[in-house]
């Protein structure tokens, strides 16, 4: 009998399914409406009236009385002019939906109709609160339907819903927080599907905190058991597994986990939203250093600048990108001259030289400048002295160690003697 390996075309319609995948948890809060609210924040001038139109669509549409309320009076996003006549329709249809939640709580409260229908009630009027951006409010409900919830499952739900508001509200302190009490309740009985739901809200909020390495690893490790469609798309989880990969991974790594992957290579090419990022990893990796420079500038003005968890760390992304590609490129000589290395990357001698100077007296880069003769002399540290100075280094703290312990053991022989 042939067993048959499954084709890259199977794996295409596998990680397309996957693309398609819906949780059945509520997309709660609109992540829509606040990445729309975070590019309006950001536009040019006074505003762009087309995305601040969008916002109050999705405001409207999610009867946003409290968030609306927020975006005017403590954001002032650029271009939102006040209605009052809208708030009032939406502060009418929240006071209607609350009483009509709260009436269903008070009846299953009477009827003593038990602990899951009680928690799940509140938990009902707790995701209202969340979907309408009364964040005090979700809080205090969802804090009670957690104390009345009877199973971890639903305590832990009821967290991880609580840290996506403070995803919503891009406050990574609050989200942090109830990360940590989600993953306390995983530790003591939380299933398969909750535990790689958290890993992908933990992946997002290391990237949000600057946290490349760690992110990369739980969202790339997220790729193939993707679910949580409620806080984020495939393609959004694929787009940030391969922005922290390519500025933590090696050369071996970004092969195996990204360039070969058959998640990525799916949905990159049904994507464009991917080209400016998988094109620097290729750049990168294959050593095109003459098209780097577009592509990293791509990926900061389309990617990174217009992302919430990204655009703080656009900066920092763009110095580490050219740290890992001049150190690859000086990793095959001993020295290079200024010019042909200018030519390699496309940029001016100037530039280079102005550049690689922000990284050379902090030790980023391991190499010097001849500015005499226009050369860039490469020291990069000598991995054996290195590795027989720690020995020497480990093997005097261990001998140190030894002679406490003997020294107690010594004194400790003589107390009973005594």
């Amino acid at each position: 009998m042939v067993n048959h390996l499954p084709s890259k075309s199977c794996h295409a319609k596998t990680n397309l399914k996957m693309a398609n995948y819906a949780s059945g948890i509520p997309k709660i809060p609109d992540f829509d409406v606040s990445k729309l609210s975070f590019l309006a924040q950001i536009a040019d001038g006074d505003g762009d009236p087309e995305l601040v139109d969008k916002v109050i669509q999705g405001v409207e549409t999610n009867e946003m009385a409290p968030y609306y309320h927020y975006l005017y009076h403590q954001i002032a996003l650029p271009g939102l002019e006040w209605d009052q006549g809208l708030y009032g329709k939406l502060v009418s249809q929240n006071e209607k939906k609350v009483e009509e939640l709260t009436k269903k709580i008070k009846v299953v409260d009477e009827d003593d109709e038990g602990e899951v229908e009680n928690a799940e009630c509140w938990a009902e009027l707790g995701n209202y609160y969340a979907q309408i951006g009364d964040k005090s409010k979700a809080i205090e409900t969802l804090g009670k339907a957690t104390d009345l919830a009877p199973s971890i499952g639903a305590k832990i739900d009821i967290k991880l819903t609580l840290s996506r508001i403070g995803f919503f509200y891009d406050d990574k302190q609050f989200t942090k927080k109830y990360l940590d009490e989600a993953n306390a309740l995983i530790e003591k009985g939380g299933d398969w599907e909750r535990k790689n739901r958290y890993k992908v809200y933990t992946g997002i909020h290391d990237l949000s905190m600057r946290k490349f390495k760690e992110a990369s690893d739980l969202l790339i490790g997220a790729l193939p058991t993707f679910t949580s469609t409620e806080l984020l798309t495939y393609e959004d989880l694929a787009l940030y597994a391969l922005i922290a990969g390519v500025i933590s991974l090696d050369r071996k790594n970004l092969k195996k986990q990204l360039i070969d992957s058959p998640e990525i290579l799916s949905i990159e090419s049904h994507s464009s939203l991917f080209k400016p990022i998988f094109s620097l990893l290729k750049a990168l990796y294959d050593c095109k250093y003459d098209s780097f420079f577009k592509h990293l500038l791509e990926t900061n003005d389309q990617i990174l600048t217009k992302n919430v968890n990204l655009a703080p760390h656009a900066n920092y992304y763009l110095r580490e990108l050219r740290v890992k590609a001049y150190s690859q490129l000086l990793e095959s000589y001993k020295s290079l001259s200024l010019k042909s290395m200018s030519e390699e990357f496309g940029v001016s001698v100037e530039f280079l030289d102005h550049d690689l100077c922000q990284f050379i007296p902090n030790k980023q880069l391991n190499c010097v400048i001849d500015r005499v003769n226009g050369i860039v002399e490469t020291n990069r540290p000598d991995n054996k002295n290195n590795q027989y100075n720690l020995l020497i280094k480990s093997g005097d703290a261990l001998l140190t160690k030894l002679q406490k312990y003997g020294a107690t053991v010594r004194l400790s022989g003589t107390e009973k003697a005594n």
